[in-house]
């Protein structure tokens, strides 16, 4: 997946900058993104600041590194059930 040009709190801050009245079509323009991106941006970050984003970011590590726990966990115990199921 390509990496974005702009962190995430640089979006929000293009962000808010469209919440403050400022044309949307001016920030597309001086940011050199397209309405698309903005779309999708709004979509994602819409209502968030800095510190919501931090938290949402913390957040996805934990759910990710627990998700990998859980996989890691489930292989084991199909492997101790296919060895006791074997030994009968």
């Amino acid at each position: 997946m390509k990496k974005s040009r702009f962190t995430e709190s640089q979006i929000v801050a293009i962000l808010r900058e469209a919440e403050s009245g400022v044309p949307v079509n001016e920030i597309w323009r001086r940011h050199g993104i397209s309405s698309a991106t903005y779309y999708k941006w709004k979509a994602k970050y819409g209502g968030l600041d800095v510190a919501e984003l931090k938290r949402m970011k913390e957040l996805e590590t934990e759910n990710a590194r627990l998700k990998r726990m859980f996989a890691e966990l489930s292989l084991e115990n199909h492997a101790l059930k296919d060895l006791i199921q074997k030994k009968h």
